[in-house]
């Protein structure tokens, strides 16, 4: 395991990647390339809703430096340096992260006239870690968000709790790999919104059907049934194909979503 505790936006991840990760119910074709000096490069178009966009994104590493560049349809365009991001002016964040042995922080600072400020902070180990998170407007003098969790990792599972929205919901997952499932692994969700009293519970595995095939499916306590199935088609090629029912309302259509990732 690495060293150090982590990012607090890794509190919980991998369940919450199980569980949402790669479901889709659009299309999406990217395609991607790199070459031996260190430039790769990376091109994403999705259909959604009968709306198409798109970006365009370079990378370039040399010796310990590394260097992001992105533009979308939508003319944005973000300049990535080592862990420090630079966006355009009125759109984006520069962000530091720090990691130590026993603890890592976090800090975004947004680039408009009255920016937010982001902060977070985890304390422990990569077996254990405290951390929380806050994001503070200087317009309004006000403190829009913040949150408190505890994560735990070993090897073969992570179990995660954390107090969000401002104390008002509670999120609790916990994910194991069984060998049972060919190393996939078996995931649990608890959510609670306790201004409306509601409780969420969402189970889903991943199964390896053979070296290049993964499965996935998720239920939760409303009857959302989400599936997929990911081939890779050569290294680093994949094609996933996604659907969602409403096991309640099975007159509802359901919904189908298509990526296919090339790297040549």
């Amino acid at each position: 395991m690495k060293k150090g505790p982590g990012l607090f936006s890794d509190f919980g991840k991998k369940a919450k990647d199980l569980l949402n990760k790669d479901y889709t119910s659009d299309q999406k074709f990217t395609i991607s390339s790199s070459s031996y000096t260190g430039l790769a490069l990376v091109s994403n178009i999705v259909n959604k809703g009968g709306l198409s966009s798109g970006d365009v994104a370079a990378q370039y590493k040399h010796q310990n430096a590394v260097v992001d560049f992105k533009l979308d349809t939508e003319s944005n365009i973000y300049i990535h340096l080592q862990k420090q991001w630079l966006p355009d002016y009125n759109s984006g964040k520069l962000e530091v992260q720090n990691f130590h042995e026993h603890a890592t922080v976090a800090t975004a600072v947004g680039l408009k006239k009255s920016p937010a400020v982001d902060f977070s902070a985890t304390i422990g180990t990569p077996g254990i870690a405290f951390g929380a998170e806050a994001s503070y407007v200087t317009s309004s003098g006000e403190f829009t968000k913040y949150n408190a969790g505890v994560n735990m990792t070993k090897p073969d599972s992570n179990a995660s709790v954390v107090l969000a929205d401002k104390g008002d919901s509670l999120k609790v997952s916990y994910l194991h790999h069984l060998n049972q499932l060919n190393g996939g692994a078996v995931v649990g969700e608890i959510a609670r919104k306790f201004s409306t009293n509601e409780n969420t519970l969402t189970v889903g595995c991943s199964y390896l059907v053979d070296p290049h095939t993964l499965v996935k499916a998720k239920l939760n306590n409303h009857g959302n049934l989400g599936a997929l199935v990911q081939h890779e088609l050569r290294p680093k090629s994949f094609l996933t194909i996604s659907g969602a029912f409403d096991t309640k309302a099975l007159e509802k259509t359901p919904k189908f979503g298509l990526a296919l990732s090339l790297k040549p």
